[in-house]
């Protein structure tokens, strides 16, 4: 044969795949099977310059449905890295059975001049036919792959409508054996108890806290795989999916419907009732709190980046304290919130309530000067401003709120846009307030000295009030104990303590100060230098001893 007439070298990869793992373990299996019948029709073309290469690209136990395969994904690397001219399967379906998968693998190909051949259903991508063919088949095969789908979701389905267990994460207290739910015993104890408890608590987020102040951890299971599951704390998510699972009254859901399940209940149908109307109560007791929230700027105060900022509160020494946060705090976006993230709700909200009423009508008109001035007794519709408090508020809530278009804050002031139904048809319904953020220290009361400047008055060291605070609990202990046993003695206790008599009884002396004193170093309100040397050994009349220790004596003394 002439040189001229000898074809070109055309370098053929192979690509097999199946949808199991089944049978891959066998001698000669399903891969084996397309490669071999590749591997002829290779050799029947050699005649046009066909060649295997060396490369193996199998994919054993992957859906034709995700390219996310990795002998698929080493194959277009080498497609891209020109190493392969044509590609070779046993079916179309082998490579894709997503058309727009298809798509993109031929725009790929045609890209860097690749062939596509499927050996059973013979045809080439090079030529329009064989692009019609394919298109076709592919067509088919994805009808196929969604008749399928269509078919076993309803076989889950009906099987779900009489009560049998299709499969899924196994709920805590069960246990799969032969397709079907049983009892684990040691475990549905655990989720009654935690029905029970949660009755007894009314909360989730109580009866979590106690779980966790417990550490209490959910057991640990090994599921069909052999993967290894629980052992950890149990998160209130958890819970409300436990709490609301009706497979623990032996029964299984399935797209909203409930129907009666062929396994053992754990809970009893009481139990169950409560718990589920127990749930339903706090979840509308939420929703009712939120629409009824007196969160005047809900909805209308953003920060000075164009962020919402969210009603919210917290919970301290049996108060409930609002704010408002900016939603880019919130969601963690700290260095995309304004310059003010989070404000006090009652503060900004007085600063716009007084600015709104002195634009509310009074006697039929509006003021329309924007600048703020004291409002002096302005009324607010038949209202006196001095009894314009938090209940009639309430009553006045929607005026104030559909006066208010949008305000923003930042550090220095409060900028409130007001709506057509107070603005009126001024052009400039903006109004302008001074603020400043209020300094999130408290400064500190403290007792002066006889005589001293308050310039001059700065509270005691931080490290000097753990010390007294120490010594104070160490000073009552003792005296307890004196008083409690007759037998025992100073020296005693310098000897169980490690300390000499003389600091036991300096220390002990602490017992006998003011109450007054004792609270204001407790809390930190006496003057610096102060300390437990300074405190010790103090006169036996507690009025002398504001003396003594040069301290200005209280009124309630």
């Amino acid at each position: 044969m002439k040189a001229a007439d000898r074809k070109p070298t055309l370098r053929c990869a192979i690509y097999t795949r199946v949808s199991t793992e089944h049978g891959l373990e066998q001698e000669f299996n399903s891969l084996d099977n397309q490669r071999e019948a590749s591997e002829a029709y290779i050799k029947s073309q050699s005649h046009e310059g066909w060649k295997l290469i060396r490369n193996r690209y199998d994919d054993g136990g992957y859906s034709g449905g995700s390219m996310d395969r990795p002998a698929l994904q080493g194959l277009l690397d080498d497609v891209r890295g020109k190493r392969v001219d044509v590609i070779v399967v046993y079916k179309v379906d082998r490579l894709t059975r997503s058309l727009a998968d298809f798509a993109k693998l031929v725009e790929l190909f045609d890209a860097h001049g690749v062939c596509f051949v499927s050996v059973t259903q013979s045809f080439n991508t090079t030529t329009s036919m064989g692009r019609l063919t394919l298109n076709v088949l592919l067509s088919f095969a994805q009808f196929e792959r969604e008749v399928t789908g269509e078919r076993i979701r309803d076989k889950i389905a009906a099987s779900k409508k009489r009560g049998i267990w299709m499969g899924g994460v196994v709920p805590l207290g069960y246990r799969v054996q032969d397709r079907a739910l049983h009892i684990v015993d040691e475990h549905a104890e655990i989720v009654r108890d935690l029905f029970r408890r949660y009755l007894e608590m009314g909360s989730v987020v109580r009866l979590q806290a106690v779980l966790d102040a417990e550490n209490v951890r959910l057991p640990v299971r090994i599921d069909g795989t052999g993967k290894t599951t629980g052992g950890g704390l149990i998160g209130r998510g958890h819970l409300y999916k436990l709490l609301s699972n009706p497979i623990y009254v032996g029964r299984l859901s399935h797209k909203k419907q409930v129907h009666e399940g062929q396994h053992a209940a754990i809970i009893d149908p009481l139990t169950w009732d409560r718990v589920q109307s127990q749930l339903a109560d706090h979840v509308k007791g939420r929703t009712s709190s939120r629409q009824d929230s007196d969160a005047l700027l809900a909805g209308k105060l953003f920060d000075d980046r164009g962020n919402k900022m969210s009603p919210s509160h917290a919970a301290k020494g049996g108060k409930r304290w609002r704010y408002y946060v900016s939603r880019a705090l919130l969601k963690g976006r700290k260095l995309d919130a304004g310059s003010v993230a989070r404000v006090p709700a009652a503060e900004i909200e007085k600063q716009v309530e007084d600015a709104i009423k002195c634009r509310l009508p009074a006697s039929g008109r509006s003021i329309a000067n924007p600048e703020i001035r004291p409002c002096g007794r302005s009324r607010v519709g038949n209202l006196e401003p001095e009894i314009f408090d938090r209940k009639n508020l309430d009553d006045h809530m929607v005026d104030l709120r559909s006066a208010i278009e949008r305000v923003i804050i930042s550090r220095t002031t409060i900028s409130i846009q007001l709506s057509d139904a107070i603005g009126g048809e001024s052009p400039d319904r903006a109004l302008t307030l001074r603020w400043a953020p209020p300094s999130p220290i408290r400064r500190r009361e403290i007792i002066q000295a006889e005589g001293a400047q308050s310039s001059s008055i700065r509270p005691m060291r931080v490290k000097a009030r753990a010390g007294v605070v120490i010594a104070l609990r160490s000073a009552y202990r003792w005296l307890d104990e004196l008083l409690a046993d007759p037998h025992l003695s100073v020296e005693a206790i310098a000897a169980r303590e490690g300390r000499t008599e003389r600091s036991i009884r300096m220390t002990l002396s602490l017992a006998f100060l003011a109450p007054g004193i004792v609270r204001a170093a407790i809390e930190g309100r006496l003057p610096r230098g102060f300390g437990v040397t300074r405190l010790t050994d103090p006169p036996m009349l507690w009025s002398e001893q504001w003396v003594a220790l040069g301290l200005a004596t209280p009124r309630a003394n």
